[in-house]
């Protein structure tokens, strides 16, 4: 016998004679194990009744797969196995659209496609990429509405992204036509997700890129925007020369009308102080028509002739009168015409 072989000796085994060797009973075994299994259960069912919603998420809570409310940010109570929780980040997310996607076949195998490839309203082709931001807004419609909801997003993006280009010039769509077509594809895609209600709201799609499918017609278009933007600087350059000129034109303008007035306002004045006095020597005439035609006469020689010296005599040879002043001779003048009327 070995140092180690067991004997049976009243009922209990026996290693050389040292002593009794006692086996665990299977009660206490259960009993312990059940308790473990408890403990763990309690331990599943506290972690599991309750639950946390962060800032950017809101939580679905269905009951044997019925809906039973929706949770905002906080700390919730559930009743564990019975009800479960369904987590929807409502942060804004973007997607490309556009850009080479790869594929599964039904061989297992992977293939690429270039949806940027598309076709303008004049038959160009062109390759245009957006990018899409979007976020959940209805998490029971996204959840229950679809079931693959950012499958049909991206469908959607599609259309409306290839209905909008194929209306636009290959011009425009690289030029100047990509404001617009942002609009048109962002209004078109949010009808037509309005009509799907799936709980996704579009918050904005920009285009990244638009160039044509070669390198030979990429440089003519790169030649035309160049000359656009020289036709826009040469166009900026005369409306600044024409904000400078018109105001200048304008003021000269300003002036020469109200130079004009004033030589109107002169002349008339003129004219009416002239008409004034042509009135009253028209008075004196009629009172002394020859007096008055003398002096006229008088006036108007000494006007045309300032530096000549005259003389007048009354048909005689004996009185000379000379007009060096006829201011001085008036008097003269007057009283020899009187003597020769009154003869």
């Amino acid at each position: 016998m070995g140092l180690f072989d067991k004997k049976k000796k009243n009922g209990f085994d026996y290693v050389n004679d040292a002593g009794p060797e006692k086996k665990p009973e299977p009660k206490k075994i259960g009993k312990t194990l059940g308790i473990v299994v408890v403990v763990l259960f309690v331990l599943y069912i506290a972690n599991s009744s309750f639950y946390s919603v962060g800032e950017q998420e809101q939580a679905v809570v269905t009951q044997f797969g019925q809906v039973q409310s929706v949770k905002n940010a906080g700390l919730y109570f559930k009743v564990p196995i019975l009800q479960a929780v369904h987590k929807i980040s409502t942060t804004t997310m973007g997607m490309p659209i556009g850009y080479g996607k790869n594929y599964e076949d039904e061989d297992g195998e992977y293939y690429s496609t270039d949806e940027s490839m598309m076709i303008t309203s004049d038959f160009n082709f062109i390759n245009i990429d957006f990018y899409l931001e979007y976020r959940v807004s209805d998490p029971v419609k996204y959840l229950y509405s679809a079931n693959d909801p950012i499958g049909v997003l991206d469908n959607e993006a599609m259309a409306a992204i290839r209905s909008t280009v194929s209306e636009y010039t290959v011009d425009e769509a690289i030029t100047t036509g990509k404001s617009k077509i942002q609009l048109d594809v962002k209004d078109r895609l949010v009808a037509a997700l309005a009509a799907d209600d799936i709980g996704i709201q579009v918050v904005n799609i920009t285009v990244q890129d638009s160039e044509p499918p070669t390198e030979e017609v990429t440089n003519a278009f790169k030649a035309v925007e160049n000359a656009k933007q020289g036709a826009d600087t040469a166009v900026n350059n005369a409306k600044a020369y024409q904000s400078e000129k018109i105001p200048a034109a304008e003021a000269a303008a300003d002036k020469i009308i109200q130079d004009a007035n004033a030589e109107k306002e002169t002349r008339i004045n003129e004219a009416e102080g002239q008409v004034a006095r042509f009135n009253k020597t028209y008075e004196e005439y009629q009172k002394y028509p020859l007096i008055t035609k003398q002096r006229m006469f008088y006036e108007t020689v000494e006007e045309v002739l300032p530096n000549v010296k005259l003389y007048v005599d009354d048909g005689g040879t004996n009185k000379l009168l000379p007009l060096g002043n006829l201011g001085a001779y008036e008097a003269a003048a007057s009283a020899t015409v009187s003597t020769d009327a009154a003869n």
